[in-house]
């Protein structure tokens, strides 16, 4: 038995810590926010989540009973409590909130302490991954990152899944593996950290735009090809980023891309249904109700692309309709029309 501490108390983290619990783990969540560690204590479960989830007729009230935190999770206030005397510390807020936390955990992080990040998402003004901004505030600790194809409401009534944790040393991966995996949750392990935090970062916006073609109502063969492009866009900024093409291909690269980009449960694909259909950005985000990492990721990975010189036209497209009123028509249209071009430069006659 490890002591596994999730600091964040979102969807994701919660459905990790029921893994971990069902794993024969002591597990603490964390919030900063009362009003959820009082709904957590209560209900042991997050109720508007819930309600919605069964509102949509995706899940059961069999399948609901199974979401529910089991009776030996310890929910916690007490940040340096959640930091103290713990085998692992789980990352699992949003993306806009790392650095704060971070910095606000500083003083109750061992050295050596294994941190395992599961959030998604790239610092607008630093251009930093979340891996990156922990070990800038926390260069004490031994950061890692799982990433994958992984729905929370899955995951959390034991659907089949795959992962993969990324970290330095082969010895933490392993470590880091033996914790979460289960017979319904596989983990694979892997050096590539900056691949699997790209893959899962980006990804987002390419569901941002799938939704978007859903929500005008086109067709499998426009989704296809903005899926086969998009992880094109990825690996293109990855590679050059230090990121091997081998990860693009796997789990946290295309796997995501595919889970985030056809399910009617993503945030992102969500969100961009809402726009497709004309519906603003403030308007998608007040239905949703929840972080849209692909609208906060939107704008750093061009920036990204830019100060690499790495062509993303599809994310130069997301980042015109979400910020400077562009129509989804008019960027399909763009897209479609722009220079003639062979699919791989690599590939010679």
């Amino acid at each position: 038995m490890k002591h596994v501490s999730f600091l964040g108390a979102g969807s994701w983290g919660t459905a990790l810590a029921i893994l971990c619990a069902n794993n024969g783990h002591q597990v603490t969540i964390w919030s900063k926010v009362k009003a959820e560690t009082d709904m957590l204590k209560e209900h042991r479960e997050h109720l508007e989540r819930v309600i919605d989830l069964l509102k949509d007729k995706w899940i059961t009230p069999l399948i609901q009973s199974l979401m529910k935190l089991p009776d030996s999770i310890v929910i916690e206030e007490d940040l340096e409590k959640a930091c103290t005397n713990q085998d692992v510390i789980v990352w699992s807020v949003a993306s806009p909130f790392v650095r704060s936390t971070a910095q606000e955990a500083k003083p109750f992080i061992k050295d050596n302490q294994i941190i395992v990040n599961v959030g998604k998402g790239i610092e607008e003004n630093t251009l930093m991954t979340l891996c990156e901004i922990l070990e800038d505030e926390l260069p004490m600790a031994d950061v890692c990152v799982l990433s994958g194809p992984s729905h929370a409401e899955e995951v959390s009534h034991g659907v089949p899944t795959t992962v993969v944790v990324g970290a330095k040393t082969e010895k933490t991966a392993m470590f880091v593996q033996d914790v979460f995996m289960s017979d319904r949750f596989r983990v694979y392990t892997s050096p590539d950290m900056i691949g699997i935090e790209l893959g899962g970062a980006l990804k987002n916006v390419i569901a941002l735009a799938a939704g978007i073609l859903d929500g005008m109502g086109l067709g499998d063969n426009t989704k296809a090809a903005l899926m086969t492009r998009g992880i094109a866009e990825i690996s293109r900024l990855g590679v050059e980023l230090g990121g091997k093409m081998e990860t693009f291909c796997g789990l946290s690269g295309i796997g995501d891309l595919i889970v985030t980009c056809i399910s009617t449960h993503s945030r992102n694909h969500n969100c961009g249904y809402m726009l497709g259909q004309g519906k603003t950005l403030e308007e998608a985000k007040k239905e949703i109700k929840q972080v849209i990492e692909g609208v906060n990721c939107a704008k750093a990975a061009m920036a990204l692309a830019n100060k690499n010189h790495v062509t993303m036209p599809i994310v130069e497209q997301i980042n015109a309709i979400l910020f400077s009123d562009k129509t989804a028509e008019q960027a399909v249209a763009d897209l479609l029309m722009r220079d003639k071009a062979s699919e791989y430069k690599s590939l010679t006659w």
